[in-house]
């Protein structure tokens, strides 16, 4: 993958103390055991040819996005920006919003799920238990139906937590399990192995300058699925 192509034309935020991506589906936010080269990557080879920087470079970043799913990712730039984000987080003040595809008629138009979640390590899979099982945590998120296409509805996600695979767990528990999630009851994979899960913004008070942002994902380009949602309005 190219560096300079793609990613200039991803990058949707930038100062000397944040820089905010949309990730393309398929590409890893943090390094895993693959050992696939993970967008953090490519960004600190970014800001070294940028900047001309002979060292090493900076990065953190403070929230995971699946590998299916695309969308804003933030990374700090600084170890004072990226504190004050994991604290931002930790007290919720950062509100992330996603749009789910998905092939059922949701059983309402709005609402909040609670359930609790407990992760399963080995697959790398969490689902849906009761309140008293060891290890099991709260997950709670709100929904929207935005729209309808021909065979498909968009559902405006916003989670009140940070669990595990939680938006793709819960849809899938209410009935309602996103375009491509093979993993949680979608019937079909997608061709480039991706899930109509996007990160389509985030709003948060900038870690170090104190201004409000708000940053918003374009939608995956070439993909009829998601064009059939561009002209939403939010």
């Amino acid at each position: 993958m190219a560096t300079d192509d793609w990613l200039q034309n991803a990058i949707l935020y930038e100062d000397n103390h944040l820089i905010v991506v949309n990730k393309p589906s398929g590409l890893l936010a943090q390094g895993d055991a693959t050992g696939d080269d993970p967008l953090g990557q490519y960004i600190k080879t970014y800001l070294k040819t940028k900047y001309k920087k002979p060292g090493n470079v900076f990065l953190g970043v403070a929230h995971r996005l699946d590998r299916p799913v695309s969308g804003v990712v933030v990374f700090a730039r600084t170890s004072k920006a990226l504190a004050r984000l994991n604290e931002g987080f930790k007290q919720k003040s950062i509100e992330k919003t996603y749009w789910a595809v998905v092939g059922n008629y949701p059983p309402a138009e709005q609402g909040t799920l609670t359930n609790y979640l407990l992760k399963h390590e080995p697959t790398n899979k969490s689902r849906v238990v009761a309140a008293q099982t060891p290890g099991a945590k709260l997950a709670q998120l709100h929904y929207k139906l935005l729209a309808a296409s021909e065979r498909y509805f968009l559902l405006e996600v916003k989670p009140l937590t940070g669990r595990h695979h939680q938006i793709r767990v819960q849809l899938a528990q209410m009935g309602c399990p996103i375009r491509g999630d093979l993993k949680y009851g979608y019937p079909r994979s997608n061709a480039i192995g991706s899930i109509h899960l996007h990160a389509q913004r985030i709003k948060l008070v900038h870690p170090v300058q104190g201004t409000q942002l708000l940053i918003e994902a374009p939608l995956p380009a070439n993909d009829a699925v998601w064009a059939a949602f561009s002209n939403i309005a939010v």
